[in-house]
């Protein structure tokens, strides 16, 4: 029997990953995620908890692309609008 090194998001405990800098980076994206859907709430009140959460989520898993985008390359975000980034 052999045995398997598994790590666990500490913010997402189903997830497993068998790296732990991927788990680290995964907790990090998802608290970046859960402040973004924090501002968005404020800014946008209007919105629902689950329109926050997943425009939160989408944004800190394409943070990069949004990085550009506000470095004054908004051309950037086209990458998004042709799917070429993750969803």
């Amino acid at each position: 029997m052999a045995v398997e090194v598994v790590y666990r998001s500490s913010r997402d405990p189903e997830q497993l990953f068998m790296d732990k800098a991927e788990a680290d980076r995964h907790d990090k994206m998802l608290e970046l995620a859960e402040r973004l859907a924090d501002v968005l709430q404020k800014a946008v009140p209007s919105l629902t908890e689950q329109q926050v959460e997943e425009a939160g989520i989408y944004m800190a898993k394409n943070r990069d692309v949004f990085a550009r985008a506000f470095k004054s390359q908004p051309d950037a975000l086209a990458e998004l609008l042709e799917g070429s980034a993750a969803e």
